[in-house]
């Protein structure tokens, strides 16, 4: 076995208006010079702005930039601006940690990542989703966040769909568990019993507390950051997204691709989990049910995307990542087996 080297997080802060220390933890840190606040358009006015406020409090130099899509052009945009920045902040959702997260590990800089939403669990791992030209969706190699912000208050006022879509990226870990354990079998690939005990008992512990996932309540934001925290970390520890990502995410990512109007990425995946189990010949109806419980879509119905993509998302998965051995194998399902499957688990 090669020496392997596991980031993870420093510092986690998480609770009501963690986002006001922002300037003291990173002085905690021990981090000086000029900061990169990196956010959304809407996200700046919700939280980017209290952020920057609290760095001045702290004598750090501060620039921002706005971002609008995870894109590898969002992705150099910012980077070309980090020549004299010693830290990069997330400020946002998924897309702007993606872009922030990954132009800091372009650029060799260190990066905090502080989400204003609940959606996925790249909150904490060293992986971002970029879309890259042709190629659609890549998950991608990054450094670890240094430290996680996460204020429970400002969670909870996002959209309630964004905390479900978080709650169903965490389920997903279930066949993602199952397909890593099929590739490891099969092909010898290699597997880490603490990262996938950890990955497993983070989706169990969510569908566990399914019932105190309620809209506008501070201890569902706690719970459910906690989880994508956790999951984040389980990725850290395999040195590979792999404990959370599986065929389930191979039809997210595909469905990305082909739909005109994909839904959330969270949502998509445990759309994806509930098929998957199938195949996997696993208790489906209860991924459901969970999911249901969450206020999770379940159906292509509730994502608001047609039967028609679901099928043909469904015979595309096994083209994403082909190095990544899942239950859907080297060539996938045929589009009379991809109509049965969803049928079958009332997908469409």
């Amino acid at each position: 076995m090669n020496p392997r080297k596991i980031e993870l997080p420093r510092e986690i802060h998480t609770g009501p208006g963690v986002i006001k220390n922002t300037g003291i933890i990173c002085k905690d840190l021990r981090f000086k010079g000029k900061v990169m606040v990196v956010t959304g358009y809407k996200t700046f006015k919700i939280a980017a702005k209290d952020v920057i406020n609290s760095l001045k409090a702290e004598d750090f130099e501060t620039e921002y930039m706005k971002v609008k899509e995870a894109s590898m052009e969002s992705v150099m945009m910012v980077k070309e601006n980090l020549d004299d920045i010693s830290l990069v902040l997330g400020v946002g959702g998924g897309k702007v940690i993606d872009v922030a997260k990954m132009a800091a590990t372009l650029a060799g800089l260190s990066f905090i990542s502080v989400p204003t939403a609940a959606s996925h669990d790249g909150i904490a791992s060293p992986r971002a989703s970029i879309r890259d030209g042709e190629r659609g969706s890549v998950s991608m190699k990054a450094t670890s966040p240094i430290g996680v912000i996460a204020d429970t208050d400002i969670i909870i006022k996002a959209p309630f769909r964004l905390l479900a879509s978080g709650c169903a990226d965490i389920v997903s870990n279930y066949t993602a568990i199952l397909d890593w354990k099929l590739a490891h079998r099969l092909l010898n690939e290699r597997y880490s019993e603490s990262a996938a005990a950890l990955s497993l008992m983070t989706a169990k512990m969510i569908i566990k507390s399914a019932d105190a996932i309620k809209e506008g309540l501070e201890r569902s934001a706690r719970l459910v950051v906690k989880s994508l925290i956790s999951s984040g970390i389980a990725i850290s520890i395999a040195g590979s997204s792999r404990p959370a990502s599986g065929s389930e995410h191979k039809f997210s990512h595909a469905l990305d691709n082909i739909a005109p109007k994909p839904a959330l990425h969270g949502e998509q995946c445990g759309v994806g989990t509930i098929m998957m189990m199938h195949l996997h010949g696993g208790d489906w109806r209860f991924i459901k049910d969970a999911l249901k419980k969450m206020h999770a879509p379940t159906t292509a119905y509730e994502l608001g995307i047609e039967p028609e993509y679901i099928i043909e998302a469904l015979t595309k998965a096994h083209t994403i990542r082909k190095e990544r051995y899942t239950i859907l194998g080297d060539r996938g399902l045929t589009r009379d087996a991809a109509e049965k499957l969803a049928k079958k688990t009332e997908v469409i």
